[in-house]
């Protein structure tokens, strides 16, 4: 401001003094043009600056949503794998069929009582509260076909499918539902089956139609062209028929849309009975068909066949003795092989407990889904969740009442079953999870794809944080199948050339762990998204995994997280596998895999020499509890909030000894002749810590937070219940340590073979008695918690029966 004024001032001068000499004007004039050029020079750098600024912001605010720049994995899809075209990929759903393409027409069953007694409702989705006694897939090889028992008691649904390949639009398709009630007594029973365009991806497209004709739903799609669902009873009586041509407004409404159309008819046979009637919606709003439900009113017991046929197949369709013949073989040939690939008979199981393990092992494969859409993502960049870039996903799912949908490192768990029953399976879910890595290596952890998986997840769960990592399971079990089945990874192999394709994203990926994720101290990591509400006892660590297992108190930047380091060590030794295989330069891998092995650096970060046990490191205290605390204002409720009365301190988190504390032997870091490794194995076999005649427990019974609530609506979760991978961890690595050259070796051996005899006879007891694999089993009666069915990684129990790691 002072110079701006002296340029005013001699301006002033040179106006007012006509006597001013020429070499002064030329002096002002030469200073006034050097400031201007300054101020010029000055005003283009700060905008300059601005625009670097601007752009720079941008740049990073779309490089959470912007693609991977290399190949993609996934090389064929849709009907260039004709085999795995068609299949039941609607795993949330009690019987859905569609194809691999992301406007793939799909295809349900729904069914309900008339027994005015019941009130059941209509079931459709799989859901937890329809408190069926049991359903699920007893064979099914995730390709070519499937039988699955539901019953809804007095109710047994038996529901199959067999595919006819052939042609060039996939082939066809049969399904069998047969209805059957107890005694065999002969009521009337309630059956839709319906035919649906997904309107999530927009209006269908203009080719892409469904109509009712003769009997029969018909359609037309551009991948597919024309095609048919014929309905032909093979047994029993039909009673009624009724049906509808409607427009739903998305696949996640479909039941609720098919109550609308039901439409009060007399009948002198049942009283007042619903049938379809038309969709008025559609006359008013004129809009397009996409959805045609047919309801059948059948008498028990009834049986009919669902049959997908398409122009351009010569092949006649599989449909009455012919389809059962078909099945049967099917099934004998599924035995077969599952016995060839896990030798369950072989090693002595009874029939019973081997008619589970099929079960366990074809829910995973029938489990398995295709989903198409875009996650909601967020970075520290972006104000608002962004989507993420629309892609396809084919995985399996945690729980199809609970999770139907992809979970990063429960896929990696998963994996590890799918890649030893088929590896084609496997390498296909793989390349789908790696083309949905970002530019800067990230995977969201939580892939809610579509209408219909993001209709069941709470709102607070739907956005991901760039930030959030998961356990590289999956990175892990791709080197594990390297390991185990290198036969398949020789050159010019078809899994070979995939895995060569994943490599630069899965780089990428152990890159953005070893940025992101990385500790204040040297080797030391932490997991991030902690946050402290003040509402909870411990304050969750999502993104490990292992949810509400207490860390330290008080989040902070100081934290060292034990199992985020094991796993990183393991991570690198992966890709060091992995870097082999496909002779690239590994020594950058293996040089983190040695550092991360090193004892001596682990116990500087993570041992305690007072409790002899690895921990966690962070601001801790255990003196928190849960208190209720009186509302400030009337209209207000009382609320339950954490008090501290102890502040807290930089230490290890030695009272939480549980499944963190494991890591170490879980993952293999320790040596075969550690001491460490020693005292692990001590800990492990007291009963007072960790073991039980059910397996082992998240967590100490000794520690302060066992079984604790982590709010007043949150119950305990990885705080003492027995959780299926960690014990295939426990497995693995105590037969690992067993076949060793260490001092610990005939202990580790005694410890495995006990181990997995609690585990396996636990899960197989409560299936007997429930027909239900469970998410978790309690630590005190070995009974299942959680949510059921939950036929992801609890179905490793087939692998622990086969003692195969």
């Amino acid at each position: 401001m002072v110079r701006h004024r002296k340029v005013v001032s001699l301006k002033t001068d040179k106006i007012d003094t006509s006597s001013s000499s020429g070499s002064s004007e030329s002096s002002i004039g030469n200073k006034t043009f050097k400031f201007l050029s300054v101020w010029k020079t000055g005003v283009g750098v700060v905008c300059f600056l601005i625009a670097v600024y601007i752009s720079t912001l941008g740049y990073l605010e779309t490089r959470v949503n912007t693609p991977f720049d290399d190949d993609k994995v996934v090389k064929e899809t849709g009907l260039q794998i004709p085999e795995r075209y068609w299949g039941t990929y609607r795993p949330g759903v009690y019987l859905g069929l569609k194809s691999r393409e992301p406007r793939s027409p799909v295809f349900g069953m729904m069914w309900y009582e008339l027994s005015a007694a019941t009130h059941k409702g209509i079931r459709h989705w799989c859901d937890q509260n329809d408190n069926l006694a049991t359903y699920g897939w007893l064979r099914h090889d995730g390709v070519t076909f499937g039988e699955q028992l539901i019953t809804d008691l007095p109710h047994n649904i038996t529901t199959s499918f067999v595919k006819t390949p052939g042609g060039e639009h996939g082939g066809h398709w049969t399904a069998r539902i047969n209805v059957t009630t107890k005694g065999n007594a002969r009521v009337p029973f309630m059956l839709i089956w319906y035919a649906a365009l997904d309107e999530s991806l927009g209006p269908a497209a203009p080719h892409s139609r469904l109509w009712y004709e003769d009997g029969s739903i018909l359609g037309h799609t551009p991948q597919l062209h024309n095609f048919r669902i014929n309905f032909v009873p093979y047994k029993g009586k039909l009673l009624h028929t009724s049906y509808s041509e409607a427009h739903a407004p998305g696949l996640h409404l479909l039941k609720e849309k098919f109550y609308s159309l039901l439409k009060i008819e007399r009948s002198s046979m049942f009283g007042k009975l619903a049938v379809l009637g038309p969709d008025d919606e559609l006359n008013i709003k004129e809009k397009d068909i996409n959805f045609v439900p047919i309801q059948l009113l059948v008498e028990t017991p009834f049986s009919i066949d669902i049959v997908y046929t398409t122009e351009d197949l010569s092949t006649p369709p599989l449909m009455g003795d012919k389809y059962t013949r078909a099945l049967e073989a099917k099934k004998m040939q599924f035995d077969l092989e599952f016995e060839e690939k896990f030798k369950l008979d072989e090693k002595g199981y009874p029939p019973q407990d081997v008619a589970i393990a099929r079960a366990a092992l074809s829910n995973m494969v029938g489990g398995v889904g295709y989903f198409f859409g875009a996650s909601r993502v967020q970075s520290q960049y972006t104000k608002e969740p962004v989507p993420y870039w629309r892609a396809p996903l084919y995985t399996g799912v945690p729980s199809r009442s609970f999770f139907p949908r992809g979970f990063l490192w429960d896929e990696g768990f998963h994996g590890l079953l799918i890649g030893r029953w088929s590896p084609d399976i496997q390498m296909d879910i793989a390349a789908h999870w790696m083309d949905l890595i970002n530019v800067e290596g990230w995977i969201p952890r939580e892939q809610i794809l579509g209408a219909e998986a993001l209709a069941r997840v709470p709102k607070e769960f739907v956005v991901q944080s760039n930030a959030a990592a998961n356990p590289p399971m999956l990175l892990i079990q791709l080197a594990h199948m390297v390991k185990i089945r290198p036969e398949l990874f020789v050159s010019g192999s078809k899994h070979r050339n995939t895995l060569d394709r994943m490599y630069s994203r899965l780089q990428a990926w152990y890159q953005w762990f070893q940025v992101s994720q990385r500790g204040d101290e040297p080797t030391s990591y932490r997991w991030r998204g902690r946050e402290d509400d003040g509402l909870q006892l411990n304050p969750k660590t999502l993104t490990s995994g292992l949810d509400d297992y207490p860390r330290a108190s008080h989040p902070s930047d100081i934290e060292r997280h034990v199992d985020l380091r094991c796993w990183m060590f393991a991570a690198a030794d992966a890709m060091t596998t992995i870097a082999d295989v496909l002779q690239r330069d590994s020594s950058k891998y293996e040089a983190t895999r040695d550092q991360l092995a090193d004892e001596d650096l682990l116990n500087d970060l993570h041992w305690s020499s007072h409790t002899q046990t690895y921990a966690d490191f962070g601001l801790h205290t255990d003196a928190v509890k849960l208190v209720r605390q009186q509302p400030k204002n009337p209209n207000e409720g009382a609320r339950v909030i954490r008090t501290v009365t102890a502040p807290p301190q930089p230490r290890l988190v030695t009272s939480a000894f549980g499944y963190v504390s494991l890591f170490p032997m879980l993952l293999k870091v320790l040596k075969p002749d550690s001491e460490k490794l020693g005292k692990i194995l001590e800990d492990l076999d007291k009963p007072d810590l960790l073991w039980s005649p059910y397996g082992l427990r998240s967590l100490s019974k000794s520690a302060p937070l066992y079984m604790k609530r982590n709010t007043e609506h949150d119950p305990p979760y990885w705080r003492g219940q027995i959780w299926i991978p960690i014990n295939y961890l426990a497995l693995s690595s105590l037969k690992h340590y067993a076949k060793a050259d260490g001092p610990y070796a005939a202990r580790a051996a005694e410890l495995n073979a006990r181990l997995r005899d609690n585990v396996v006879r636990n899960i197989l007891n409560e299936y007997k008695r429930t027909g239900y694999l469970f998410e978790q089993y309690s630590g005190e009666d070995g009974k299942g918690s959680g949510c059921k069915p939950f036929n992801g990684w609890t179905a490793l129990v087939v692998l622990i029966m086969a003692d195969e790691y």
